[in-house]
C-alpha cells in the first residue's frame, strides 16, 4: 500500500495554515469575545467567537463531558477519513480527504486544548450573512466534503487494467445472470422486450 502523499500533504499544510490564522487572530490581533472585530473589506471582518458547538451551532457542548464526547466523535470520525484516505488510490481524492482530515485535527486540537474551536471569517452581503462565523478548518472540510461529492456524481474512472472489473468478461444485453458473453464462441442471444 503506497503512502497517500497527497492527502496527507494538504492535511498537514492545511492544518498548520488554520491554527497560525487562529493565532493570529486572538494573539496577533487581540481579538476576542469583548472586542468588536477587525474590519476588512465591505463584506469581509474578523471576528472572534468561541464556538462550543459544530456547524451551524449543532451539537452544542457546555459540559465537560459533551466537550470530550464531541472530541472522541469527531476525532473516530477523523480516523475513518484516514483509513479511506490510505485506501484512495486517486490524487484529487487523497488531497479532499486531505481537506477534511486537517481541517478535523484542527478543529479538535482547538476543542482539546481550549475546550472550543476559534471561529473568526465573518462573511457578510450588507445584513445578509450567509454563513455563521467559521475558521479555515471549517472552509476546507466543508470545500473537501464537495469535491469528493463531486467527483462521485461526475466522474466515472475506468477500471485498473489487470482489476477484477477489468478483466471481467463482458457481459451482453441478452445474458442471463452468471452466464458471460465472451464473443464468438456462444451462440446469437435473444432479448425479449415486453
Amino acid at each position: 500500500m503506497r503512502l497517500p502523499l497527497a492527502g496527507l500533504t494538504t492535511a498537514v499544510v492545511l492544518f498548520v495554515v488554520d491554527q497560525a490564522a487562529k493565532l493570529g487572530v486572538t494573539e496577533g490581533l487581540k481579538l476576542n469575545a469583548m472586542t468588536d472585530g477587525h474590519y476588512v473589506t465591505s463584506f469581509f471582518n474578523l471576528r472572534f467567537v468561541a464556538n462550543q458547538g459544530v456547524s451551524l451551532g449543532l451539537l452544542h457542548a457546555d459540559t465537560d463531558t459533551m466537550r470530550w464526547l464531541l472530541v472522541a466523535m469527531t476525532g473516530v470520525i477523523a480516523l475513518g477519513v484516514l483509513v479511506w484516505m490510505w485506501r484512495e488510490t486517486n490524487r484529487s481524492e487523497q488531497a479532499a480527504l486531505g481537506l477534511v482530515l486537517g481541517g478535523a485535527a484542527g478543529n479538535i486540537l482547538d476543542r482539546i486544548r481550549l475546550g472550543y474551536v476559534v471561529d473568526f471569517a465573518d462573511l457578510h452581503f450588507g445584513s445578509w450573512q450567509p454563513f455563521l462565523v467559521f475558521n479555515i478548518a471549517d472552509a476546507a472540510i466543508s470545500i473537501g466534503v464537495v469535491i469528493l461529492f463531486a467527483r462521485a456524481l461526475l466522474v466515472r474512472e475506468k477500471p485498473v487494467r489487470g482489476s477484477p472489473v477489468a478483466d471481467a468478461p463482458a457481459k451482453g444485453p441478452g445474458t442471463p445472470p452468471g452466464a458471460t458473453n465472451s464473443g464468438a464462441d456462444q451462440g446469437p442471444t435473444e432479448t425479449f422486450h415486453a
